[in-house]
């Protein structure tokens, strides 16, 4: 049995803290705020319920198999429910799509585009294919050994996967509408990056939509955090909530103990940081004794943040579905604010996510709806750290109107989230919501690996580390590190 301590009960350290336990280990896990799920986290606004975080959930079956490996019945915990008709799209010009994992509505959709159902076949197949390479070659590996880079499959499926295309370009070979590539373009903000520099490999997020289907969960999406929470206890792990470690002492490339803020110190066996390892890391450990954690890394390109109203209603809206997306005039020129400019768009495309759509227990005390409004934000800057957010807030709900979605009318309560708010609860690097970006081939394929060249016993986990943001990815990554940890004998 080993004694393993977790730093974050994020999605990562939580999946790795079932499966460790479950596996007969002691894990202890450590947590600065008061609650299990990092940014997976609940909000309460005038009577309203949000969730902030991730809130288009795919692949379930991700977070299913950590309570199957663990021995329990995942539907005991926490329970997925499809939405097909997912996502309403709303063109500049007014027209909109409707997008959904039902093929025949799909193809009813395209029609509409004059968009020929061969045309969306050949892109199904093709997203099936990066999907596939990449979910057999690069999800589940952990990148701790040579071995695993040098691997054949491994090199056959990077061949596979169309990383020096570009994503923009790799829609536009299926669809000629410039609507239908800027719908799939905005899969690249799914990795807080630009669809104009991303490889066409995370093209694949659109076989999850359309093919694999979208998902939420009743009461909120942090119930999954919370189901794991439960499972861990169940199996024996520790949680020390509000709980932060300032230091991790190492001696002879090993780890030999945590350091809390009131100097309480406590050795253990193994090690796994589940926070941003660019911010996290550094912090934690000496700078002499980390060497592969250079200053080449502390100058990579962030993600881009989020800038979020949380907006409770007295009376329901226009943003009548799950799921909807105000897109921008020219999506080209906002990601060029966004990422060469670093600065928040003139016209930017609005994201609202109403869950009350699908889970009316969310405003049971208003009767209205939970709108959470997302702007794409550049990572911080000197320059853009002194943003109004009345003022960019009063500027959202403007173009709302413009678009015939009416909220200050019937407002009851808001709240604002922004970049800053991000760096500083989350440790965010400049704000950015995963790390880096993934605009060159490096940053998209050669993410920190699940554990340090540095230390024998110290292990990553989180949405900055392989295999990547989104929270099926997170949770891999907490996979990832436990079956490294379980199969090391």
């Amino acid at each position: 049995m080993k004694t393993i301590a977790i730093i974050g009960a994020g999605l990562g350290g939580l999946a790795a803290a079932v499966l460790l336990a479950a596996a007969g280990n002691k894990v202890d896990v450590y947590e600065t705020h008061s609650y299990p799920g990092g940014k997976m986290k609940r909000y309460h606004v005038g009577g309203a319920r949000f969730d902030f975080g991730p809130n288009t959930i795919t692949m379930p079956q991700v977070f299913q198999s950590v309570f199957e490996r663990s021995g329990a019945d995942p539907n005991d915990y926490v329970q997925f429910e499809q939405i097909v008709d997912h996502t309403n799209n709303i063109f500049p010009d007014g027209s909109q799509f409707l997008a959904s994992s039902n093929r025949a509505k799909m193809l009813q959709e395209l029609e509409r585009f004059n968009i020929h159902s061969s045309d969306y076949d050949r892109y199904i197949t093709a997203v099936t294919q990066l999907y596939n390479h990449s979910s057999n070659q690069f999800f589940t590996r952990s990148f701790s050994s040579l071995k695993e880079y040098t691997s054949l499959r491994l090199a056959l499926a990077f061949a596979s996967v169309k990383p020096f295309t570009k994503m923009s370009q790799f829609h536009s070979s299926f669809f000629k509408d410039e609507r239908i590539v800027q719908m799939l373009n905005r899969y690249a903000t799914y990795i807080g990056s630009s669809p104009y520099k991303t490889p066409a490999t995370f093209s694949m997020i659109g076989y999850l939509e359309f093919v694999q289907g979208v998902y939420y969960v009743k009461g909120g999406n942090p119930t999954i955090a919370e189901a794991m929470h439960r499972r861990a206890k169940e199996l024996g792990v520790q949680f020390y909530f509000n709980k932060t470690v300032k230091k991790l002492k190492t001696a002879n490339n090993e780890v030999t103990s945590l350091v809390c803020a009131n100097n309480q110190e406590k050795s253990y066996d193994q090690f796994i940081l589940n926070g941003d390892y660019t911010t996290v890391y550094p912090k934690l450990v000496e700078k002499q004794n980390r060497p592969s954690f250079t200053l080449d890394q502390l100058v990579k390109e962030p993600t881009s943040s989020a800038f979020v109203i949380l907006a409770a209603t007295s009376q329901k809206t226009a943003a009548s579905f799950h799921h909807q997306v105000y897109f921008s005039q020219s999506y080209e020129y906002e990601f060029y604010q966004l990422f060469d400019e670093k600065k928040y768009p003139e016209d930017p495309t609005i994201y609202i996510c109403n869950s009350s759509v699908n889970d009316d227990s969310a405003v049971s005390h208003t009767g209205g709806d939970n709108l959470f409004i997302l702007v794409n934000a550049p990572s911080l800057t000197n320059e853009n750290r002194t943003l109004d957010k009345e003022q960019m807030k009063e500027k959202v709900y403007s173009i709302l109107e413009q678009r015939g979605v009416l909220i200050r009318p019937y407002l009851i309560e808001d709240k604002v989230v922004s970049p800053k708010d991000i760096e500083a609860e989350f440790q965010a690097y400049f704000g950015g919501l995963y790390g880096f970006s993934s605009h060159t081939t490096m940053q998209a394929f050669n993410r920190p690996s699940s554990k340090t060249k540095d230390f024998q016993n110290l292990y990553f986990a989180g949405g900055s580390t392989h295999p990547g943001g989104g929270s099926p990815m997170v949770v891999q990554s907490g996979i990832n590190v436990a079956n490294l940890i379980n199969n090391h004998k």
